[in-house]
């Protein structure tokens, strides 16, 4: 990690009509950082990450994304690669045509675009299928090469749903290990899975939304640490804590009080 900043956010609200989305939400984000965004079905998480990667706007609040306003998508888009749970790729191409398509959108020399290519084609085991159609292939190779696209440019900032989705074990490791090289590199990782042992294995930080507001962050071993005493927590013990409606007063407490009984010492 480094002392900059990679992700802000300031009382970031989207609303769609009367149902607000997310709610006033503030990050604040390391460079190099893994930062895993968890949340149950229906929390804000895709909307949040919608905005932050300048495809939908918020309705009040303000965000930077490698020191670029989340409004201005334009200059946003020159620093982030964004793996979306469903990879935004073309069946009627080939992986490779793919791939040369989205270097060329990001204005990458024809040489780096083919350099990196079958750097990371042989990274995540797609090259011998690399010129075969992308409606021939599983699930798990539209994953790989929708994860290709979102890191040939080498972004600042790296935004990943459900990265691992239809991968085998090897392939999985492999992510696990990329994203980990990254943020040596002091590339940030903005992670969203709800495959929580990826999360307390590679995030440095964790924020946990639920009804559109922040109800935990921190350090993994941290949140654990601010449970209460006894037998030993996992990730996802705080995770049930924070997100289960049986433990809180719905209509008397808001989310984030909910969250106070883990954040406070």
């Amino acid at each position: 990690m480094n002392d900059q900043l990679a992700i802000t956010t300031d009382a970031l609200t989207k609303e769609y009509g009367k149902t607000t989305a997310v709610a006033d939400l503030d990050l604040a984000i390391s460079g190099g950082s893994v930062y895993g965004f968890l949340g149950p079905n229906g929390a804000g998480k895709t909307t949040t990450i919608r905005m932050l990667t300048a495809l939908t706007q918020p309705t009040s609040g303000t965000g930077h994304v490698a020191g670029q306003p989340i409004t201005d998508r334009t200059a946003v888009i020159q620093h982030i690669g964004y793996l979306p749970e469903s990879p935004p790729i073309y069946d009627e191409l080939t992986a490779r045509e793919q791939l040369e398509y989205h270097g060329g959108l990001r204005d990458m020399e024809p040489s780096d675009i083919e350099e990196r290519i079958e750097e990371l084609l042989d990274r995540f085991d797609l090259a011998s299928d690399a010129d075969n159609r992308i409606s021939t292939y599983s699930k798990g190779m539209k994953q790989k090469t929708g994860l290709i696209q979102a890191l040939m440019h080498d972004p600042a900032v790296l935004f990943l749903d459900e990265p691992t989705s239809g991968l085998d074990p090897r392939a999985a490791r492999t992510v696990r290990e990329t994203i980990t090289e990254l943020a040596a590199s002091d590339t940030t990782v903005f992670l969203s899975t709800h495959i929580l042992p990826v999360v307390e294995e590679l995030a440095t930080e964790v924020g946990i939304l639920y009804d559109g507001s922040l109800v935990a962050e921190g350090p993994p071993d941290a949140l654990k640490e601010r449970m209460e005493a006894g037998t030993e927590r996992t990730l996802e013990d705080v995770f049930l804590a924070v997100t289960t409606d049986e433990e809180r007063d719905a209509k008397g407490k808001s989310a984030n009080q909910a969250g106070d009984s883990i954040e406070s010492p």
